[in-house]
């Protein structure tokens, strides 16, 4: 009981070692203490990496209680059996006596003998399952391993309607997790007239990458893969599941569909592969993105190309080439050393680097696809402007950030050579695509707005509650919509959503500006708890109209094809009769379960306002020159001398169901 109780608090000295199943093992066990011994007894977490803010929240709960208050279906779980039999305990008798008491749907035991144990002693519509350990472990009553047993289902029949077996059985996973071919045990069990249920299932454990950190995706390869579907699923978390089987299965993923909410891929599909590749861009369109992006910067010899950092260490293999020595300090960008990409050309960046992919959580070990960490092809802005046309996107989206600093400092003007690559791309000629120009400085739309006709985005690049009248004037004097965080529209503290619904996304929407939401990842680390560790969630609560929900018009994500499967689910616009699993969570709701005041995160400070002055911007600064300088402009003031010549880059920017 230590790992999951604070039991080793109230009896100190109550360790002990005991047999378990052959194995010798020390610990807090139950069968020590009486129910009067437990009175006091609280629990914790059992997984060190959940928020620790309800440990000590909640007393140990009777099976007797627990049944006649939750009226749903009842599944006994009998583990140790053999164990509690060695202290004249029968779990038999007990369970026998709960099933005269209270409705027992399903009974379930890693042992047989148990199981036989109870055949013709309960009800008829009780379900006896079997419940299978790892392949190798020993099952204690025939002393055969559960590899073994599985090999004759036949014989289970004879006393069970099911099997439980670890969700890996059935999708196993290499040494470096990713998916193997299915198994044939769905198949098998169903022969031997055996129902099926998998389990392991954790939103916030390490899926194979094969599910690019979705765990719908997951529940769908078990439930709705074209090949077989188990009987139901052990999870620690149900409205994942509920989510998979009542809006989710059965949907026609290859429809395109260019309605709200707008799925806008940020570097594109940079969950998967190594951002602004032309791997990241086709898996974009593949996914079902609406429109795919890419950030503009500026190389040495001024060919536009799609990186999502102007700093190539954050995104290349740059620290390990030959050009590492080149990295120096520039204030206006950045704070430490970087090589930059109007520090190499063209040719010594697609020639002697590799792409790199992005990984925000892997100090917490939650890496990004790494057999294909270096992989795809760099893309020029011309590439890009060249793969997108003709594919089935409503628009394409270029952000420009810098355009001051490469004006003022490099001498090269980003807007015009933006605008320049658009039409030589022939995309001034066209209407199917729009393209669309982000940028966090009003100067840069207002001077694209001075020269084209384009799509423009202004993002907010920092967490406010609302604008201000007088901003939204401003900013509808430039832009055509808006970009917000996440934590614009839903607040949160220490991981928890506050109860505080900001009117922001509405202030924005009733000035005539779209809004979009910025940056959804699937990594279950990026989510409020709120979410349950679910993207689709998240997605779910965001897009919801009315209520607790977001009402934004599109979403920024690394992941689109997450975001273009939650379009597709038969459960939107059903108003009223809407499942309660597809409601956006209540702001505030999971914070007030903590029942530990000194546990509650802390109060938030209040976000500010948009104004004016956070707006404003003087013009962009004349460019002398609208070519690219000859090497012998004078470098840029870096911490060691690099001679530099302008040139632009274009920045990538525990239920059973």
């Amino acid at each position: 009981m230590d790992n999951c109780t604070t039991i080793s608090d109230l009896f100190p000295k109550g360790k002990k070692t005991y047999l378990v199943n052959g194995v010798s093992t020390t610990g807090w066990f139950s069968v020590d203490y009486n129910s009067i011994d437990l009175t006091n007894v609280t629990l914790l977490r059992a997984i060190l990496s959940r928020t620790n803010r309800f440990d000590g929240s909640f007393t140990l709960v009777q099976v007797e209680v627990a049944l006649s208050q939750y009226k749903a279906p009842a599944w006994l779980n009998v583990q140790h059996d053999s164990f509690y039999s060695q202290f004249n305990l029968s779990m038999r008798s007990y369970i026998l006596s709960m099933s005269k008491q209270y409705t027992v749907d399903y009974i379930s035991s890693p042992e047989v003998s148990f199981l036989k144990s109870l055949v013709g002693r309960v009800g008829r519509k009780t379900k006896l399952v079997l419940r299978f350990l790892d392949e190798g472990l020993v099952e204690p009553s025939t002393n055969q391993t559960y590899g073994s047993i599985l090999k004759n289902l036949s014989s289970i029949k004879t006393f069970a309607s099911g099997i439980l077996v670890p969700k890996h059985y059935i999708w196993p996973v290499t040494a470096d997790n990713y998916l193997q071919p299915s198994t044939s045990v769905v198949d098998d069990a169903h022969k031997a007239g055996l129902e099926i249920y998998a389990a392991d299932f954790a939103n916030d454990f390490a899926l194979s990458y094969n599910y690019s950190y979705d765990p719908l995706a997951e529940y769908l390869g078990f439930i709705d893969n074209g090949a077989f579907c188990v009987d139901g699923l052990l999870t620690d978390f149900p409205i994942t599941p509920l989510e998979a089987i009542g809006c989710f299965s059965n949907l026609n993923n290859t429809k395109a569909d260019h309605g709200a909410p707008l799925v806008i891929s940020h570097n594109g599909a940079s969950g998967d592969y190594p951002d602004c590749t032309d791997l990241a861009y086709q898996k974009a369109v593949q996914d079902g993105a609406d429109v795919i992006d890419c950030d503009v910067q500026v190389t040495k010899d001024g060919i536009p190309i799609c990186m999502s950092s102007i700093d190539l260490m954050d995104v290349t293999t740059v620290a390990s080439s030959q050009f590492a020595s080149q990295a120096g300090v520039i204030s206006d960008i950045k704070a430490v050393a970087g090589v930059y990409t109007f520090n190499l050309t063209w040719e010594d960046i697609a020639n002697n680097l590799k792409p790199m992919i992005s990984n925000p959580f892997g100090q917490i070990s939650l890496s990004r696809n790494p057999r294909n960490r270096n992989a795809g092809k760099f893309m020029r802005l011309s590439d890009f402007l060249a793969f997108a046309k003709g594919k089935k996107l409503s628009g394409i989206m270029i952000t420009v950030e810098h355009a001051s600093f490469m004006a003022e400092k490099l001498g090269f003007g980003v807007v015009d050579a933006v605008i320049k690559a658009v039409d030589d791309s022939g995309y001034s000629k066209q209407s199917a695509q729009k393209v669309m120009i982000q940028s966090t400085n009003s100067s840069t739309l207002v001077k694209f707005k001075q020269l084209a006709k384009y799509n423009l985005v202004y993002k907010i690049d920092e967490v406010v509650k609302d604008a201000a009248p007088s901003s939204l004037a401003d900013i509808k004097k430039f832009a055509d919509a808006a970009s917000v965080s996440i934590k614009s529209v839903y607040p949160e503290s220490s991981n928890f959503l506050i109860n505080q619904t900001n009117p922001l996304v509405k202030s924005l929407q009733s000035a005539g500006l779209p809004v979009y939401v910025y940056l959804l990842m699937n990594e279950f680390f990026s989510q409020p708890y709120d979410f349950f560790s679910d993207a689709t969630s998240q997605i779910n609560a965001l897009v919801h109209k009315g209520g607790e929900g977001g009402g934004v018009d599109g979403l920024i994500t690394d992941f689109p094809g997450t975001a273009h499967r939650y379009k597709l689910n038969s459960c939107r616009n059903m108003g009223d009769k809407t499942p309660y699993y597809m409601l956006p969570p209540q702001r505030g709701g999971l914070v007030g379960v903590i029942q530990d005041k000194a546990a509650l995160p802390p109060a938030m400070a209040p976000e500010p306002v948009l104004t004016v002055s956070d707006v404003a911007e003087p013009p962009l600064p004349p460019v002398s020159n609208t070519t690219a300088p000859a090497p012998s402009h004078a470098p840029v003031e870096v911490s060691v001398s690099i001679p530099i010549t302008a040139a632009v880059l274009v920045l990538c920017a525990s239920l059973l169901i």
